[in-house]
């Protein structure tokens, strides 16, 4: 068995943003409002000619652009995403196809937001095993097309994205460190994306009560499992699902000399997409050095958790 590590990111958006004034007039709620109980300021939303294979898509040529790649050099295609709508193509095979790539093996994932952090360790587990060389991860979700715009508790809180990671073989040390996860079952009814035509909705409080106990302790033994204290991390990047959880969850943890991503403000909860997207932005940006710890935590929908450390590419 060999190591792995990110080799490359890459992250997309649709260009139409929808801001808090705009919601306001849709329904009863301000800027002010959703500000104070999600810091929300803005979202991407996803025009009808960007479906989620699209966005998907998008993200993972811009990866495959920065790590040098060629589509070809990928033989395996993963996709975390709960929001596609056609069941076969799936969308891993479809981002796969609008690529030109060659026999790639290709799978989706539904683990709601923690999709894109059970995904990298699928690809990880996939690599070091030696069933694959080089695997695209990707995190995409359409949030916008399942969200029911006259609740204002959840229409305020979700936006459209991808983000892509490239996943390759190393024989140096490790750059993506072993998962923890797992999920709480008999509470899986706190976050649901339901019915015919689907709709996302949620029980907040709950779901607040859990991330802010039940999380933190659970972060701090993925940092003991990669050889690390919470001190030792350059960023903590978790499931963007909104600020009242991002940061009492990142406080808890004891990450005090990281950058916390707070990529929610500017693209709301983009579901499986949020930390591949928040993550590929901290790295372009120049905001975290190449190699340097970053604690991945994906948690929500089911209700399911997977983490990380990974080295920033």
């Amino acid at each position: 068995m060999t190591g792995t590590r990110i080799a490359a990111l890459g992250h997309y958006q649709p260009a139409k943003v929808l801001t808090n004034d705009d919601l306001a007039a849709m329904v009863d709620t301000s800027d002010e409002w959703i500000r104070s109980r999600v810091g929300i300021r803005t979202r991407h939303v996803a025009g009808p000619d960007e479906p989620v294979d699209e966005m998907a898509a998008h993200a993972a040529a811009k990866a495959l652009a920065t790590a040098g790649l060629a589509p070809s050099d990928i033989d395996l295609v993963l996709v975390a995403t709960s929001t596609a709508v056609d069941r076969s193509p799936n969308t891993a095979a479809r981002v796969a196809a609008r690529l030109g790539m060659t026999a790639p093996a290709t799978m989706d994932l539904n683990v709601v937001c923690a999709g894109f952090t059970h995904a990298l360790a699928t690809a990880d587990h996939t690599v070091r095993a030696g069933a694959a060389r080089r695997a695209l991860v990707i995190g995409a979700d359409q949030m916008t097309a399942i969200t029911d715009w006259t609740d204002r508790t959840t229409c305020v809180l979700v936006g459209d994205g991808a983000g892509a990671a490239v996943v390759e073989a190393t024989d140096d040390e490790p750059g993506i460190g072993p998962v923890l996860w797992g999920s709480v079952p008999e509470m899986g009814h706190a976050v649901r994306i339901e019915g015919i035509p689907p709709r996302f909705a949620q029980e907040g409080q709950t779901v607040y009560r859990w991330a802010t106990t039940q999380l933190p302790p659970i972060a701090r033994r993925v940092c003991e499992r990669a050889g690390l204290t919470p001190e030792d991390l350059a960023a903590v990047v978790l499931h963007q699902a909104n600020l009242r959880i991002i940061e009492p969850v990142a406080q808890k943890i004891g990450a005090v000399n990281a950058i916390v991503a707070r990529d929610v403000t500017e693209s709301g909860n983009t579901s499986a997409a949020s930390i591949p997207m928040a993550l590929s932005k901290l790295v372009a940006r120049g905001d975290v050095p190449s190699g340097a710890p970053a604690l991945l935590f994906g948690f929500g929908g089911n209700l399911s958790y997977a983490g990380q450390v990974v080295r920033c590419p």
